[in-house]
Order: structure tokens, then sequence, then C-alpha cells
């Protein structure tokens, strides 16, 4: 089975590294799938869920907030400003951010903690 190598990186810490055989993540030109063989990418990230395909047959959710991907050489680099791996994520709070954002018509905010609770929920995001 072909796989790629994969390295999320948050500003602060290595949030994940392994062997994939699928990532998908929201870039600024739309949902980005990136398998074995895939030409070449430099792309901006958007806010948004990250979907890793394990080679294992197991998947890795993240929340992703800004930052860029990098994939050339079967290795991709997920670089973020802020990332979450959704068994990290309290979900109580992020609804209580979510609420927060909702009542102060906080555009940003509310965006951040919606992708905060579809990877925590491991449901599909909301366009």
């Amino acid at each position: 089975m072909a796989e790629l190598h994969v390295e999320l990186v948050a500003a602060d810490r290595k949030v994940w590294s392994g062997a994939a055989t699928i990532v998908v993540a929201r870039t600024a030109s739309g949902d980005t799938g990136i398998m074995p063989g895939h030409t070449p990418v430099l792309s901006v990230l958007e806010s948004g869920p990250v979907t890793i395909r394990t080679t294992d047959g197991g998947t890795v959710l993240a929340a992703v907030h800004g930052g860029f991907i990098s994939f050339a050489d079967n290795k991709l680099s997920i670089l973020a400003e802020v990332a979450e791996l959704a068994d990290e994520i309290d979900i109580a709070r992020a609804e209580r951010a979510l609420e927060s954002a909702q009542s102060e018509l906080d555009a940003h905010a509310e965006r951040r903690a919606e992708v905060r609770l579809v990877a925590a929920r491991g449901i599909k995001a909301h366009a």
C-alpha cells in the first residue's frame, strides 16, 4: 500500500506525525485531498477540520486554524497557527465558546468554535 509521511505541527508544538494513505484539509481553494504521488502543493490553510487516514485503517481528526500545507516527495507538512487533535478538545468548553461568539456576533470566533466541535465530534463540517 502506498503511503505518505505526515507532520502536523502547530506554532507551539508537534501535534501528530505518522504514515497515512490520504489527508484532507481545507485550503484557500477549498477542501484538498492529498494522496501518495500527488503533485507538489503549497497552499494557505483555512480554519477547518483536517482528516488523516492512517495506514493501519485509523482516522486522526484535528481542528486547524490558519497556516500552510506543503507536499513534495510523499512528505506532507501541515504547519498550523493553532491545531488540536479531536480528543484534546473539551466539547462543553467549545460549545460555550460558540454560544459566546454567536451572542457577540464574532464570525471569526464562531468559525473557530464550529471547527473545534466538528473535529471533536467527528462529523462533517458545515460550509
